[in-house]
């Protein structure tokens, strides 16, 4: 009697949980999300309907690829509707805010420049959003940080990048420059002219560039880092178009595998650097000025330090070597903003080597630069989320939303920029970015408030060091061969490369 009671007390436990369990995996999966999308169609915002587990994740995808089968048929900078289908197709049906299904989450689209300001400058309501854990790996560090965490990490990068370490880093700008035109020029003067791919040697250049200013003398030793993320990049960009279920990070599968293995010799390679530094400083050696020095003299530990030298190749490299590609072949396009922009650097430099505050004053290539972040800027959209009801503008955010930022179709908004809004006009940017934005949140490349990027200026002195020597010595133009046809993985990128005409300067 003992027995079956024991066994009927057993079998009614293990039924409660199973049923708990149930009802918590459907709350999870249908009851919440719909309760969700009840709160946010009750407040007149339109969007999807929620479906099961993907949300909208599987037809995102499907016109993604769809979309990239085809080139554009000429160069146009309208190319939204080839990189974000889904996005752009919403925006016909709904209008510029909406919400739609990032998984179970939903997503409200928040393109006015009043409500962007207050997501990008209230930092604590919106908060940068939790990824996929396989992913987050990739962009560990101040990226993703909050609260006291954030502070104190941005305290102590915030100098690494401040106008006098910038000047100390020119001379590394300067040497992977030199590398690269005095390849290009043997490769001309063997042929008059040549038609190059650009995109390989300005990422190898930027990517060298960050090598030397992250770890000084030992940069040869961070390139082969390089490579490694940028496989970690790729694999990344895949990871993010999926739901993500908690434990699939360990099932061995040959994308986590590989990811893994990436990851595993990033983290030895940057040991091996790190440790050798930590001997010299012992060794009584003074410390370096680079940014692992300047990482080294705070009280990070060992992973955070990786962690921010990792960032700093993503952020770093990525985002110039394609804010270069994309000017290039814009001022291939446009050769009467090419001329301008090399008389200005002829004026102020000369043959010689480009100077810290030369380029700090090249006002036509400054209008220049902001224009290609305008229209090719590398990010598409900025994320936040809120972890409890937050109140945006007329709008009750419930607990548990993701907030995008569109910032691609901010950048490309007629409304906005007028009805000349795709097309390449530097001139808008004449009187600054305050002036050609009136005042708006607008123009947000790097990001604006409290988490702007803190490597802006690096990104931009690099990008005019390596214009102003690629101007004094070239003259470009766009090859035939070029297809125009602007891709995201994860950063806008040339799908199939940047082909252009290079001549010497006569």
């Amino acid at each position: 009697m003992e027995t079956s009671t024991a066994k009927f007390i057993l079998n009614t436990v293990i039924c409660i949980v199973i049923v708990a369990g149930l009802l918590k995996v459907a709350n999870w999966v249908w009851v919440r999300p719909k309760k969700l999308e009840r709160q946010l169609r009750q407040q007149g915002l339109l969007g999807t309907s929620y479906k099961l587990f993907y949300g909208d994740l599987k037809e995102i995808s499907l016109m993604r690829k769809q979309a990239l089968k085809t080139p554009m048929s000429s160069f146009s900078n309208n190319y939204i509707p080839r990189i974000l289908p889904f996005p752009h197709r919403l925006v016909q049906e709904f209008g510029k805010d909406y919400f739609f299904w990032d998984g179970l989450t939903p997503m409200v689209n928040i393109s006015k420049p009043e409500l962007i300001r207050e997501v990008l400058t209230n930092i604590h309501d919106f908060q940068k959003p939790r990824m996929n854990p396989l992913a987050d790996e990739f962009y560990a560090g101040l990226i993703n940080y909050e609260g006291e965490k954030w502070v104190k990490h941005r305290k102590m990068i915030i100098p690494a990048f401040n106008t006098e370490k910038l000047k100390l880093m020119l001379p590394a700008f300067y040497e992977s420059c030199v590398e690269m035109v005095d390849k290009w020029e043997k490769i001309i003067t063997e042929n008059g002219s040549s038609e190059l791919d650009v995109w390989p040697d300005l990422t190898t250049l930027t990517a060298d560039v960050i090598s030397r200013t992250a770890f000084g003398s030992s940069y040869k030793d961070g390139q082969r880092v390089f490579e490694l993320l940028r496989e970690q990049l790729n694999m990344a960009s895949l990871m993010l178009q999926s739901v993500y279920f908690p434990g699939l990070r360990y099932i061995p599968t040959a994308r986590n595998r590989k990811f893994k293995k990436a990851g595993d010799e990033i983290q030895t390679r940057l040991k091996k650097i790190i440790k050798k530094r930590k001997a010299e400083i012992e060794a009584g050696e003074a410390t370096k000025t680079d940014l692992l020095g300047v990482l080294l003299s705070s009280n990070m530990s060992l992973q955070e330090v990786i962690n921010e030298c990792k960032l700093f190749y993503f952020g770093g490299q990525e985002t110039t070597s394609l804010l270069l590609v994309w000017t290039l072949l814009l001022l291939s396009k446009h050769q009467d903003w090419q001329a301008r922009a090399r008389e200005e650097v002829l004026l102020t430099f000369g043959n010689s080597a480009p100077d810290f505050e030369g380029l700090a004053h090249l006002k036509t290539m400054n209008m220049i630069l902001h224009e290609v972040l305008r229209l090719y800027s590398p990010a598409i959209e900025l994320k936040r989320r809120v972890s409890k009801d937050t109140r945006l503008g007329d709008l009750s955010i419930p607990a548990g939303t993701l907030i995008c930022l569109p910032l691609l179709f901010v950048h490309h908004d007629t409304q906005i920029w007028g009805e000349d809004a795709q097309e390449f006009k530097p001139e808008r940017f004449r009187e600054g970015i305050s002036a050609a934005t009136k005042g708006n949140i607008s123009f947000f490349p790097f990001s604006v408030g409290p988490r702007v990027c803190p490597g802006e200026k690096f990104s931009l002195i690099e990008a005019k060091m390596a214009l102003s020597m690629i101007l004094q010595r070239f003259v470009f133009e766009l090859s035939l061969n070029y297809v125009h046809a602007p891709m995201d993985v994860i950063l806008v990128q040339p799908q199939y490369g940047a082909q252009i005409i290079l001549r010497l300067l006569s």
